[in-house]
């Protein structure tokens, strides 16, 4: 069932949102070599807990035989794609390539989104698929708009990385997002146009483009929660929540 918000309801993921841009901004600043994923797992916590929110991520879970997840991001780094768990002794390293994933709750509603970056100096093939990747999020939010299908967006990121030699994951994909972290209706990342739910103003979900440097098929590791490039790829996530409007989109993560 998908949950129309209304305006008083969009103000309010708005601010959850700009919250959850503070996160990224506040790792972004952090994220250097020689820095744990931990390191960066508490600062976003910092974060939220100074502007009386709380962490989405940490304690969820979607299967009884899932452990529930124990941080307040999710952290990957090269072939890693989503759901990386942050650790202790794991650094980051010149050159690497970084995701960071982070939802935040406050007043309860939710803002989702996120982003990868290069540590330090990068490859040209980094450089080249962080471009690609965020492109791809915002040629998605063009389609959000009154009238057209969830179709309209997946197919256009599709064409967009698969269009540039990338490929986009089939397994996961956007979602409606407000009270709960995962409504109605899923937003893939590939599709045929013209096809799936009509958009409507008061529609709220996340898009988010994952994006592998070579083949879509993935490998879940042992933890239960990372996915990686099952052919050791690259990969890259970008995500951001947006409101459909009258008016167009809407991106509600943002500063």
């Amino acid at each position: 069932m998908i949950v129309l918000k209304s305006k008083a309801e969009i103000e309010i993921m708005r601010e959850a949102g700009r919250i959850n841009a503070r996160v990224h901004e506040a790792i972004r600043e952090a994220a250097k070599p020689g820095v744990t994923t931990a390191q960066l797992d508490a600062i976003a916590e910092k974060v939220q807990q100074q502007h009386d929110a709380k962490p989405v991520f940490k304690g969820y879970t979607f299967s009884p035989a899932v452990p529930p997840f124990p941080s307040t991001i999710t952290v990957c780094i090269n072939d890693e794609l989503v759901h990386g768990i942050p650790n202790k002794t794991r650094r980051l390293e010149e050159g690497d390539l970084l995701s960071v994933d982070c939802g935040t709750m406050y007043k309860g509603f939710i803002g989702d989104s996120a982003f990868s970056i290069g540590i330090g100096a990068v490859s040209d093939e980094v450089i080249e698929l962080l471009d690609v990747t965020e492109k791809s999020l915002y040629v998605g939010i063009e389609q959000c708009v009154v009238g057209n299908r969830v179709g309209d967006i997946s197919y256009a990121i599709q064409q967009y990385v698969e269009n540039r030699n990338y490929s986009v994951v089939r397994g996961y994909g956007g979602h409606g997002v407000g009270r709960t972290m995962h409504e109605d209706p899923h937003v893939p990342n590939y599709g045929r146009p013209r096809r799936g739910v009509k958009l409507r103003p008061g529609m709220t979900f996340a898009i988010e483009p994952m994006v592998l440097q070579w083949s879509h098929d993935v490998i879940t590791m042992p933890d239960k929660w990372t996915v990686k490039a099952k052919d050791g790829g690259l990969t890259a996530h970008c995500e951001h929540t947006i409101a459909v409007t009258e008016n167009g989109p809407e991106i509600l993560t943002l500063l």
